[in-house]
């Protein structure tokens, strides 16, 4: 499903050449559910981020589903996520003006058939346990609530791959074990691939596998049963 070979990525600041990954080999099994920890500065994002397609690696390779999206440009590089990765974020992202279901409908306007996105839409919703919530607005949410729409958002493409960074680091321990059960059941029925950054252990311990990340590298990779 994913494989980055010897990737590096470095960012030149106006005094030197900072490398945040370095020589990072790595595979990821489709349906795998896998926790990316380490200290803040150790490249959890980067790494995400790179997977995502949301930033070019500066040596390496990066094979996605058996597509070597490494030299992508900007408009391949979104086309490609569109098709095949959803995200979850650790600030919600959701459009205060847009209820619930226009927050969720927003991936889905290549679609015309209203009555089917309507259909699609209060099926996940009803899946991730919140269809009541469906006509309500972000500010009237709890932020698990939040959370789980941005789920629901990520996952109404029924995309491969699911990344998220931080996704229960504002939630209160009772939200984030609520979406921690959420994403483990979504991955279940859909076989979907999470790959997750955090700090929660309550989410890491609910991880199939755990890298550990540290000053770039993979220090540690571990299968839990």
């Amino acid at each position: 499903m994913i494989r980055l070979n010897q990737v590096n990525k470095n960012y030149q600041t106006a005094s030197q050449e900072i490398n945040i990954i370095k020589s990072l080999d790595l595979e990821v099994k489709a349906g795998e559910f896998t926790a990316i920890v380490g200290p803040s500065g150790s490249g959890k994002t980067t790494l995400l981020n790179i997977i995502g397609c949301l930033d070019g690696v500066s040596r390496g390779s990066v094979i996605i589903d058996d597509i070597n999206v490494t030299h992508f440009s900007t408009s391949q590089a979104s086309s490609f996520r569109s098709q095949h990765l959803g995200f979850i974020f650790q600030d919600f992202n959701l459009i205060d003006s847009f209820s619930v279901y226009e927050n969720i409908e927003l991936p889905l306007s290549q679609l015309r058939d209203e009555k089917d996105v309507r259909e699609k839409i209060e099926t996940i919703l009803e899946a991730i346990g919140i269809k009541d919530q469906i006509d309500k607005y972000p500010e009237q949410l709890s932020g698990g609530q939040k959370q789980r729409v941005a789920i629901a958002r990520a996952l109404v493409l029924e995309p491969k791959i699911i990344l998220a960074d931080e996704p229960t680091a504002n939630l209160d321990s009772h939200s984030a074990k609520k979406v921690i059960e959420v994403m483990k059941e979504m991955q279940k029925k859909f076989n979907t691939t999470f790959i997750f950054s955090t700090h929660d252990t309550k989410i890491v311990d609910s991880a199939r596998r755990i890298i550990t990340l540290e000053d770039g590298q993979i220090i540690s990779d571990e299968k839990v049963s």
